[in-house]
């Protein structure tokens, strides 16, 4: 059961963080906020969370400070038809204070539908400091496809130019490959947006290795990508490898995996998947979650 939290028992961090006006917000026009104490076993997860990825490191590190000095900062979350509790925003610090057992968690509640939770969520998860270029130019993509904002709407709310927003969806123009090497820090985003002015797939891929191999600065790769454009570079070669099924994988996560060895030793997972249902699937069998 929630139960509503006096004022007097906040404590300065969390006094300051209400700014002393009390437990309601404003959204709409309407009073839309309710500042409690919930059971942690009366909430779930956003099912429209657009952060995939927890690093466990973070995670401990939160864990610690909670179990040290409280949690500082309330999660929110939105009451459902049931009488349960659904994030809107805090999955980490609800997943630390939970594995750390606590029973409760201070919380806000808000009223929020759908397309409202999701624009939270999203805008919520934008404004962290941690995340990779990908993981923001998806976000971008989100609110405007699921939340249908213009670009110009969209970089009024979080306070963006036009151009910057661009720049970050247009990484997703990019091969998938080295999509996945910009979110795991192989490159950054000055190499991907270089990488995105050679429009052939398999000349990207090519430049990428090559980036890797030679470790390129940015500047580096802006001036393979000018010389290839202007036709004065040759292609690099790019060593193809073997790509082959791995039985095991497959049959564990129930779709093809590709494992993809190169000359050197090294190569990848591919795991392709047809929609989010079995996406979702995946992750909770790479998480452990099934």
């Amino acid at each position: 059961m929630a139960k509503a939290i006096k004022k007097q028992a906040l404590g300065r961090g969390l006094s300051a963080l209400l700014n002393d006006e009390g437990a309601a917000q404003s959204h709409g026009g309407k009073s839309t906020a309710q500042f409690v104490a919930l059971s942690l076993d009366q909430i779930k997860v956003n099912p429209y969370q657009p952060r995939t990825r927890f690093t466990e490191t973070a995670l401990k590190e939160l864990e610690s400070s909670i179990r040290t000095l409280g949690l500082i900062q309330p999660i929110t979350v939105r009451e459902t038809e049931s009488g349960q509790y659904e994030l809107v925003s805090g999955e980490r610090r609800y997943r630390a204070s939970k594995n750390i057992g606590l029973k409760e968690i201070p919380a806000y509640i808000r009223s929020a539908n759908d397309q409202e939770l999701l624009e939270m969520a999203l805008v919520e998860n934008i404004q962290r400091q941690d995340l990779d270029p990908i993981e923001i130019a998806l976000t971008y993509h989100r609110l405007l496809e699921d939340v249908s904002l213009s670009i110009s709407d969209l970089g009024e709310r979080l306070g963006k130019d036009r151009t910057t927003v661009t720049n970050y969806l247009r990484l997703l123009k990019l091969d998938p490959l080295i999509q996945s090497g910009m979110r795991d820090g192989f490159i950054t985003m000055g190499h991907g947006r270089s990488l995105i002015n050679v429009e052939n797939s398999t000349d990207q891929l090519a430049l990428y290795e090559e980036i890797l191999d030679k470790k390129l600065s940015v500047r580096q790769t802006e001036e393979r990508v000018k010389a290839l454009k202007e036709g004065a570079l040759k292609q690099p070669k790019m060593d193809k490898g073997t790509s082959e099924n791995d039985p095991q994988l497959s049959q564990r996560f129930a779709i093809p995996v590709l494992v993809k060895s190169n000359a050197k030793g090294g190569g990848m997972l591919q795991i392709k998947f047809k929609n989010q249902k079995e996406l979702d699937a995946l992750r909770k069998k790479l998480l452990g979650e099934d």
